[in-house]
C-alpha cells in the first residue's frame, strides 16, 4: 500500500482546517511569550495607548484608528496589556484568514494553504506583531482590501463595492501608506481590461464617497496641521544616499524572508539526497490576470513602500514590512507552476516549525540572556504596572486627588501614563506633539515627573529643571527588572507638582 502522509492529506482534503490549527498555533505562541516574559509593553506600545487614551482625530504619530481601538482593548482587559496583544493576535488570525481566501479563489484551497505557511514564516508576523499600531491594524484592512478588489476587477462582483469602500475608509484612517496602496489599486484597475469593465458601473462613486465620509474629520485635520509642508523632500545631492538606504531597506525585507527562501530551496528539485516519490499538490490552470494581480501587488508595496521611505529620510518601509511581504508566499506558490512535489517532508515540517519558533525562542532569550552580556536595557523587563501603581498611589496620597498628568522621561512617563487612574501624558520636551497638557495647565492640574536617576540624591536632569523650576526631588524609587545581569538598578527619579488650588 502506497504511503501518503498525514499533512498532506489534510492539505489536500481539508485546506480550511489547516489554516485554522497553524494560524491559532502562531497566536497561541505569541500570547503565551508576553504573558510569561513582559513585565512592561514592547516597543512604542505604551506611547500608542497613551495617544489613544486621548481620542484624538489626528496626531504626529497618524491617523487615529489603531490608537483607539488599542486603548477600547487595554480597558476591556481591566488595564492589562493581554488585551492588547489578543488584539494583535486577532489582526494576523482575520489577515492569513483573508489570505487563505483570497488564495483560494486564484490557485485553489491546497496551493492557497501553502501560500499561508510560507508566508507566516516571515519574521514581521512574529515578536514585531506585539507591538499593535497602526502597521499592525493595517495588515488584515489591506488583505481584505486585496480580496474585495480581486473579487471586483477578476470576478465582477459588484456586491464586493460596498466592502472596498468601508475597508478603504478604514485604511485611511490607519495609516498614511494607504493613499500610495489605494492608488496602486486604482492604476492596476485602469490597466486591466476587466479592471475598466467593472469601473463602467457607476459603483466606484458610491465607494468613493463612503471612502470620504469615512476619512473626513481626519483630512480635515491633515488640512488644519499642514502636515504636507513638513514633508523633508529629498535633497538631489544626497540622492546617491537615499538608493543606498533604499537597497538596505530591500536587503532587510530579504533577511525578514529568510524562513521562506530556506523552505524554497528545500524543496527545490536542484538538492538531490536520495530518491523519493514525492507527493503532488496539483491546482488547476491560473488565470493571466491572476497571475499579474499577484505578481504586481507582491512587488509594488515592497518597491515602492521602500523607495519613498529611503528618499523622504524614513527608518520604516512605508506601510510595514507585513504590507509589503502580504503576498509574498502566494506569488512563490504562483512561480512554482500547477504541480508542486513536497519533496523531504519530514525536513521541510522541521524547517517550518523551526521558522516559526525560533522568533519565539530569540525573543525568550533576549530577555534572559542580554542583560548578562550587554549593557543595554530589555523594555519588556521593565515593571510597567508597578512603576503607574507606585507613582499614582502616591501621588493621591499626597494631594487627595487621582493622578491626572505625568511629564519627564519620555519612556518612563509613558508607562506611569498605564496606570490605574490613566493620566495625560506630556511630553515636556516636545509639547507640540501632545497639544491636550500644556506646561502651564499641567503647572495647574499638578502631577508627576519623572525621570531616570543617576545619583542617590534624585537630582533632576538639567533640562528638567529648566522646565519644571522649583521642583522638589523625592527620594528615589528603585524597581527590579525581571532581570538585572550587568545593569545598574533601576531608579526613578520622580518629583511632585501639587495642583493649584481652585
Amino acid at each position: 500500500m502506497r504511503f501518503t502522509s498525514l499533512v498532506v492529506e489534510l492539505i489536500r482534503a481539508r485546506p480550511s482546517l489547516v489554516v485554522w490549527i497553524v494560524v491559532l498555533l502562531q497566536a497561541a505562541i505569541w500570547l503565551t511569550v508576553p504573558l510569561l516574559l513582559y513585565r512592561g509593553p514592547p516597543g512604542d506600545l505604551a506611547t500608542v495607548l497613551a495617544f489613544g487614551r486621548e481620542y484624538r482625530v489626528g496626531t504626529d504619530l497618524g491617523p487615529p484608528l489603531a490608537f483607539w481601538l488599542a486603548d477600547i482593548a487595554y480597558r476591556a482587559a481591566g488595564h492589562h496589556m493581554f488585551g492588547v496583544y489578543v488584539l494583535s493576535q486577532l489582526c494576523f488570525i482575520a489577515a492569513f484568514r483573508v489570505l487563505y481566501e483570497l488564495g483560494r479563489t486564484i490557485v485553489g484551497g491546497p496551493h492557497a494553504v501553502l501560500a499561508v505557511l510560507l508566508t507566516m514564516t516571515v519574521t514581521v508576523f512574529g515578536a514585531p506583531g506585539l507591538i499593535f499600531g497602526p502597521l499592525v491594524l493595517a495588515f488584515p484592512l489591506w488583505a481584505l482590501l486585496l480580496l474585495h478588489s480581486w473579487q471586483i476587477i477578476g470576478q465582477h462582483r459588484r456586491s464586493a463595492w460596498f466592502a472596498l469602500s468601508i475597508e478603504a475608509g478604514l485604511l485611511l484612517l490607519t495609516t498614511p501608506a494607504a493613499a500610495g496602496l489605494l492608488l496602486a489599486l486604482a492604476i492596476f484597475a485602469l490597466a486591466t481590461e476587466r479592471g475598466r469593465i467593472a469601473l463602467e458601473s457607476a459603483d466606484w462613486l458610491f465607494a468613493l464617497l463612503v471612502i470620504v465620509v469615512l476619512a473626513l474629520p481626519y483630512l480635515i485635520w491633515l488640512v488644519r496641521a499642514d502636515t504636507l509642508d513638513a514633508l523633508p523632500w529629498p535633497d538631489l545631492a544626497e540622492l546617491h544616499l537615499r538608493l543606498l538606504r533604499w537597497a538596505e531597506l530591500l536587503l532587510s525585507l530579504m533577511i525578514a524572508m529568510a524562513g521562506l527562501i530556506v523552505l524554497v530551496v528545500l524543496n527545490s528539485g536542484f538538492i538531490k539526497w536520495k530518491p523519493e516519490d514525492a507527493p503532488v499538490i496539483v491546482r488547476p490552470p491560473v488565470d493571466s490576470l491572476a497571475r499579474n494581480f499577484v505578481y504586481v501587488f507582491a512587488l509594488a508595496p515592497a518597491l515602492g513602500g521602500s523607495l519613498v521611505a529611503a528618499l523622504f529620510g524614513d527608518d520604516h518601509i512605508i506601510g510595514g514590512a507585513a504590507i509589503a511581504l502580504l503576498m509574498s508566499g502566494l506569488a512563490v506558490v504562483m512561480l512554482s507552476g500547477d504541480l508542486i512535489h513536497l519533496r523531504r517532508l519530514r525536513v521541510l515540517r522541521a524547517a517550518w516549525l523551526a521558522a516559526v519558533v525560533a522568533p519565539a525562542l530569540a525573543v525568550i532569550a533576549t530577555v534572559v540572556v542580554q542583560p548578562w552580556f550587554a549593557s543595554t536595557e530589555v523594555a519588556t523587563s521593565v515593571p510597567a504596572s508597578a512603576i503607574g501603581r507606585f507613582f499614582g498611589e502616591n501621588f493621591e496620597r499626597r494631594t487627595n486627588r487621582p493622578l491626572s498628568a505625568v511629564a519627564g522621561d519620555p519612556q518612563l512617563a509613558a508607562l506611569v501614563a498605564l496606570g490605574p487612574s490613566r493620566p495625560h501624558l506630556l511630553l515636556d520636551a516636545t509639547p507640540e506633539r501632545t497639544p491636550w497638557m500644556t506646561l502651564a495647565k499641567f503647572n495647574e492640574l499638578g502631577g508627576v515627573v519623572v525621570w531616570r536617576a543617576s545619583d542617590t540624591a534624585g537630582t533632576p536632569p538639567d533640562a528638567i529643571a529648566k522646565r519644571f523650576p522649583g521642583i522638589v526631588p523625592e527620594i528615589p524609587r528603585a524597581f527590579a527588572r525581571l532581570v538585572d545581569g550587568r545593569l545598574p538598578p533601576l531608579r526613578i527619579g520622580w518629583a511632585i507638582v501639587r495642583p493649584k488650588a481652585p
